[in-house]
């Protein structure tokens, strides 16, 4: 069930941070309560993935991880954002450390 609560987290962070990004530094308010509601749900399921047993380095190193991959390759796709050699680059070692830790 852990890991249920851990992907339902990174969908609402990953939903939040998005809608950071819509809102144009808080400047659209019809943002304000999808980032805050998307927040509230992603600590919340993450605590519940921590409660059910996962242990919180593995949870919160996939939760990070999983979400700026996600974020960044969503950002592409909607707002155009760069996604460089240096960046995927960048995506790729995080996957080599996350996969470590979770070896380890």
């Amino acid at each position: 069930m852990s890991w249920i609560w851990l992907l339902l987290s990174i969908v609402f962070e990953v939903t939040g941070t998005l809608s950071l990004r819509a809102s144009n530094g808080f400047r659209k308010k019809g943002w304000l309560a999808p980032i805050a509601l998307s927040y509230v749900a992603a600590f919340t399921f993450l605590g519940l993935t921590l409660e059910s047993g996962m242990h919180v380095g593995v949870a919160y190193g996939l939760w990070t991880a999983i979400g700026i991959v996600l974020v960044a390759v969503m950002a592409r796709a909607i707002w155009k954002d760069p996604l460089t050699r240096r960046i995927l680059a960048g995506i790729g070692l995080i996957i080599v450390g996350v996969a470590l830790i979770e070896i380890a």
